[in-house]
């Protein structure tokens, strides 16, 4: 599987993508991740996230994604750069 985004490696726990907006809307699926993590939006863009039974939101600052939460992209028509901060003390799944 082809990931929707490039990653640059920063350490262990932090990573910047890069995700472009030509990348088709079906490799945006809602997902859940493994660990807590802070997600922080680096660069103006119009794009939005959304939480399960929550309405969209900008990516816009910085958020806290909990593991195990549903969540998912909305593509814009601007490039999106994010830092992720990965929490590895979530415990094992």
């Amino acid at each position: 599987m082809v990931n929707p985004y490039s990653e640059e490696l920063i350490s262990e726990n932090e990573i910047i993508r890069t995700f472009s907006p030509d990348v088709p809307d079906l490799e945006l699926k809602w997902h859940q991740d493994w660990e807590d993590r802070d997600v922080e939006f680096l660069n103006e863009n119009d794009w939005s996230y959304q939480f399960d039974n929550e309405f969209p939101k900008k990516c816009e600052g910085l958020i806290f994604v909990k593991s195990r939460s549903w969540h998912r992209l909305i593509k814009g028509t601007t490039e999106l750069k994010v830092r992720i901060y990965k929490h590895t003390s979530s415990g094992d799944i």
